[in-house]
């Protein structure tokens, strides 16, 4: 194993053995908040986080630092945040740090083959989806948009390619019927924490060992488009049910009523039959839920948004506007 040629990360305690691997971890969003926590935490060294540059957010446009920047400047970790990781002098800077590993999870830009020549050892990713289904950036908005059952991760070696990299460890996890993309890419992350942990224990003992991805069963996530936040209301009552999921809590999923963008949440398929009305048609409005004909079927949706307001039970929603029988969703 190669020895410890840097310093401990500043403000932390670290202990005086050697550590297992020295590691670059590169990662943006919460998604990848749980496993840079799990390397903190355990017998690795993170020398380097890579983050995507800081966004302006709010109504304010206020420069935040993502997720994982700030999980690793409370750690003490250097954090570089390159517009384009293949920037000749990124990529010198990042040679120089010698990793024995480049840790990846959502990090939100293709890395060029330079980049993933720099570690000793791999590069490693932690993908959402259970390879070869879903490759791409969207993997787990998608497995929700289809009505999937069951989704995973998957812990591959990264090459050149879109997600094509042999397999290293897999984890499967049952989709709630109701579950949004907020509390199943939580759950996730968990998973692909453990799940990397469980890939570097077997790496030290050299049992780790990379299965090529069958080519039967490919599918692609690629990245959503904005047009796609807007409700097709000509699709199936199951379909609109998986897409109004995929979007909560962000940016959900919106409707047109009254010439407002009406977001829409908390969905429910309360037929499976087509529908004789024309699909967009509010079939009832009660406190329960506002019944919705679509393509095929009908949708009961639950909560509300109005713009600039706060998102509500439909039942609250009804106390201070009016949504008539017969109104049309567009």
């Amino acid at each position: 194993m190669v020895k410890d040629k840097a310093n401990g990360r500043r403000g932390m305690i670290k202990m005086s053995k050697s550590p297992r691997f020295r590691i670059v971890f590169m990662g943006t969003p919460e998604f990848a908040v749980p496993p840079l926590e799990t390397l903190i935490n355990g017998p690795d060294e993170v020398i380097a986080v890579v983050s995507q540059p800081d966004r302006p957010k709010g109504r304010g446009r206020k420069l935040l630092p993502t997720p994982v920047k700030e999980v690793a400047q409370k750690a003490g970790i250097q954090v570089f945040q390159p517009k384009k990781v293949r920037e000749p002098e990124f990529l010198e800077t990042l040679e120089a740090l010698e990793p024995d590993l480049i840790v990846v999870a959502a990090f939100g830009q293709i890395l060029p083959q330079a980049l993933l020549d720099i570690p000793k050892i791999m590069p490693i990713n932690i993908h959402g989806s259970l390879l070869p289904k879903y490759r791409g950036a969207a993997p787990i908005q998608w497995a929700l948009i289809n009505g999937d059952k069951e989704t995973g991760i998957t812990i591959m070696k990264m090459d050149a390619g879109m997600d094509t990299g042999p397999m290293l460890l897999k984890g499967a996890i049952p989709i709630g019927e109701d579950e949004t993309f907020g509390q199943l890419v939580v759950r996730m992350s968990e998973l692909g924490a453990q799940l990397l942990e469980k890939a570097l224990e077997k790496l030290e003992k050299g049992e780790l060992t990379p299965e090529i991805q069958p080519e039967d069963g490919v599918t692609y996530a690629p990245p959503i488009k904005k047009e796609q936040y807007h409700i097709d209301w000509t699709l199936p009552a199951h379909k609109i049910h998986g897409t109004i999921r995929a979007f909560d809590p962000k940016p959900g999923a919106y409707t047109l009523f009254e010439g407002q963008r009406l977001r829409l949440y908390a969905p429910v398929v309360l037929e499976k039959d087509s529908s004789i009305e024309e699909p967009g048609t509010v079939i009832e409005a009660s406190p329960e839920a506002i019944r919705v004909a679509c393509g095929k079927g009908v949708l009961g949706i639950r909560q509300i948004q109005w713009p600039g307001r706060k998102r509500l039970d439909v039942d609250a929603f009804l106390r201070g506007r009016q949504i008539p029988k017969g109104s049309l969703f567009q």
